[in-house]
């Protein structure tokens, strides 16, 4: 049975593991993520050469980076959160670990977890949608995972919803992500407690009266506990949700949208609002197939699986 390493990079830390075919995690370990983008790259290669004293029969590692990554999944064209811009991340671990390694946007190897391993196996079109403080994605096609002609394809939290909308971090304006996000649902709950402190009783009560610091998860036990306002503000994100799931079935024909990210964990809170939304602005209503509307299976584990299942096609 083939074992490869798959590695996570995130802003904060880098999380690695040994992976079976069956994508089951055998072994792990995590680093924090170095403040200088070269030591990053030193840190990835340290948690991959431990993994390998451990299971010296592992045959390559694959890494999630998250940025752009280009076609041949070897150059990390741009990752902002980690300041690396045409970074030679492939290269540069194979000779750090002498293992064969590939590259991939880090929601694409959890799109790619979810498509073998999770919620969306079985299906050969998928879009998986993480719903955290922003909006990611990634396309699985014909049972390929999508990556567009330059590499880049699956930035779905992008899509402009609002034209001279909300500014976004990415330089735009109206982007999806600052409507159907948790940074977007934190604002709606702080806008609506705000203006009407009666019916946002329970929310401001559970952040001490205070209603500009209001967090998502006040709003989740408040919407939990049955409060209205809490609930219109996850009305209003699923909402904003399933406008853009309609305009990617449009696009794309899925058999399935799954959802994951931090805000799923709030599970049919928000998988319920967020299909009938879907359902509600899909082109063609009721004459046409619609996609179902799942939650993510795979949890963190996503990111290191996906990455190290890839590492199979070299």
């Amino acid at each position: 049975m083939a074992l490869t390493i798959g590695v996570d990079v995130g802003g904060t830390k880098i999380a690695a593991g040994v992976v079976d075919e069956d994508g089951e995690i055998l072994a792990r370990t995590r680093v924090p993520t170095p403040a200088d983008p070269q030591w990053a790259v030193d840190a990835i290669a340290q948690a991959v050469r431990e993994l390998k004293d451990q299971y010296p029969d592992v045959v390559a590692a694959g890494i999630g980076a998250p940025g752009f990554v280009d076609r041949d999944r070897s150059t990390v064209i741009f990752a902002p959160n980690i300041d690396w811009e045409d970074e030679p991340l492939r290269g540069r671990v194979e000779e750090l670990t002498g293992l064969p390694a590939v590259i991939e946007n880090d929601a694409n190897c959890a799109a790619w977890a979810e498509y073998r391993f999770g919620a969306g196996s079985g299906h050969s079109d998928m879009v998986l949608i993480t719903v955290g403080t922003g909006i990611g994605g990634g396309l699985v096609l014909d049972g390929r995972l999508h990556r567009g002609r330059f590499g880049v394809a699956g930035e779905i939290g992008h899509l402009n919803m609002v034209p001279d909308g909300l500014p976004c971090g990415c330089g735009g304006r109206g982007c999806w992500e600052q409507y159907g996000s948790g940074r977007a649902l934190r604002r709606y709950g702080r806008e609506h407690a705000a203006e009407d402190q009666v019916r946002g009783r329970r929310m401001l009560e559970l952040n001490d009266g205070v209603a500009e610091t209001i967090r998502g998860i006040h709003i989740t036990q408040a919407a939990e506990e049955g409060d209205p306002l809490a609930l219109d503000c996850y009305a209003e994100l699923a909402d904003w949700l399933g406008r853009g799931m309609a305009d990617l079935a449009a696009l794309f024909d899925p058999g399935v949208f799954v959802l994951g990210g931090g805000v799923s964990d709030s599970g049919r809170l928000l998988l319920d609002p967020v299909a009938k939304a879907f359902e509600h602005y899909l082109t063609g209503g009721v004459h046409r197939p619609r996609a179902e509307v799942v939650l993510a299976s795979t949890g963190s584990a996503a990111g290191i699986a996906g990455a190290a299942d890839l590492a199979r096609t070299l």
